[in-house]
């Protein structure tokens, strides 16, 4: 008789005798089978495949959708930190009254800003005839420093030159790929220029950098360029206009209650926008690449539960003998079950435990684990000229991250179902008398 029946032979005994509760005698027996012995260790090694398994499959899922989680946020984060929420344009004529319309719509509850605005492309020069293309927005000084995200992270110079009409703020990455730096000269050249009876010529006019920004989204920082207002209105023949009006809410998610309030607010027809529809692709396309991801990971605790199944397989043909042994001592096939269904499911709730907690530290630190992993390689990991950030964000979700754990511990569950009920319906005649 070996040691597990043994064991059993005197936790039945002692559970008919003093009247103790049949489930701490499935549990003794249970938690045996994970022992691992010298002659099991074949089946030892399944098992503990099937614990990393499922802990690698969980730590990567609530990995994974942490940092696309962080991805969006950050994204949303910074492109409305710039951009507004809501953006008014003239239906008819010009927007020659946008002071005041801009006054009455900061007036409105739930809005932050009302910010006049006048875009135009143009091709920046730095030193050494380096150049590049550039979006030049043109913004009231007091409207720039009411932008946190670029008045709270001026890298170089200040805004003082900016609100006194003498210079211009360029992004980081602008400046780097120029050569400039704060003080430095900056050409901008613009199609729209002055009309001669020859055609129209080129405006070409050099400004002073007066401050270099970093928001920490890379395209932002390569191709934005501040100017203050009146002079972009000179320098795109819009002199007394401007183009549009952006509307800053304090919860971005209002825009439809808003857009009422605004149409009236604006007392004019005018044609409204709002960031949904502005970048509506590029977060559906974030959207089904996330779904598509849980989805693929998912894959992976999957294949750790067939790991489940064939370990306990293993396990029931070896331990028939023992089971014969068990129901002849009067354990009954619903005892031998939950033995085998409780053996597999410590296997699922120890590997999503683990799994949890390796997501956490992981998430927690992943920023300073993809710097190391760039100097391990000696290559940049997350390049920001490809994913538009700077740093590698990571940010969890309540109820993502219990999704991930119930549908482990469902999927380690059903994998446990079948072997146990294989080893519920040994017959125990037939098991001692083959042995």
């Amino acid at each position: 008789m070996t040691e597990a029946v043994a064991d059993a032979d005197v936790a039945v005994t002692n559970s008919v005798s003093a009247a103790k509760p049949f489930s701490t005698f499935e549990r003794m027996v249970a938690f045996r089978y994970l022992r691992p012995r010298r002659k099991e260790a074949f089946i030892s090694v399944i098992a503990g495949f099937s614990f990393a398994g499922i802990m690698l499959g969980v730590a990567t899922l609530i990995i994974v959708m942490a940092v696309m989680n962080g991805f969006r946020t950050e994204l949303i984060s910074r492109i409305l930190g710039i951009n507004g929420h809501m953006i008014v344009q003239p239906i008819e004529g010009t927007l020659t009254d946008y002071a005041d319309i801009s006054d009455r719509l900061s007036k409105i509850p739930g809005i932050r800003l009302a910010i006049p605005f006048i875009d135009g492309q143009i091709l920046a020069q730095g030193k050494a005839s380096t150049s590049t293309g550039a979006l030049v927005r043109g913004i009231r000084a007091d409207d720039l420093v009411k932008l946190k995200l670029v008045s709270d992270n001026i890298k170089q110079g200040d805004l003082v030159s900016f609100a006194s009409g003498e210079g211009v703020a360029i992004g980081s990455r602008m400046a780097e790929q120029l050569g400039l730096s704060a003080g430095d000269s900056i050409t901008l050249l613009s199609p729209e220029g002055d009309v001669t009876p020859i055609g129209v010529n080129p405006r070409v006019k050099t400004y002073k950098v007066a401050a270099v920004f970093e928001v920490g989204m890379s395209e932002y920082d390569a191709s934005i360029i501040f100017m203050p207002f009146e002079e972009a209105q000179l320098f795109f023949n819009a002199d007394g206009i401007a183009q549009s009006i952006e509307i800053f809410l304090d919860h971005p998610e209002t825009v439809d209650d808003m857009r009422p309030l605004v149409e009236k607010a604006a007392d004019r027809q005018i044609f409204i926008t709002d960031w949904r529809q502005r970048n509506k692709t590029f977060f559906s396309a974030l959207s089904v690449e996330r779904n598509v991801m849980f989805m693929i990971l998912t894959l992976i605790v999957l294949v750790a539960a067939l790991n489940i199944i064939s370990g306990l397989i293993m396990l029931v043909k070896d331990k028939g003998r023992d089971i014969a042994i068990l129901r002849t001592m009067g354990a009954t096939s619903g005892a031998v079950m939950r033995i085998f269904f409780m053996t597999g499911a410590a296997i699922g709730i120890v590997g999503t435990l683990a799994g949890v907690v390796l997501g956490v530290v992981v998430c927690l630190n992943v920023e300073n684990i993809r710097q190391f992993f760039s100097w391990l390689s000696g290559t940049t990991i997350f390049n920001p000229e490809l994913y538009f950030l700077s740093q590698l964000p990571a940010e969890m979700n309540f109820g993502e991250t219990l999704s991930v754990i119930i549908m482990a511990l469902v999927l380690s569950f059903i994998a446990t179902i079948f072997p146990a009920w294989r080893a519920s319906r040994i017959d125990p005649v037939q098991a001692l008398r083959y042995e």
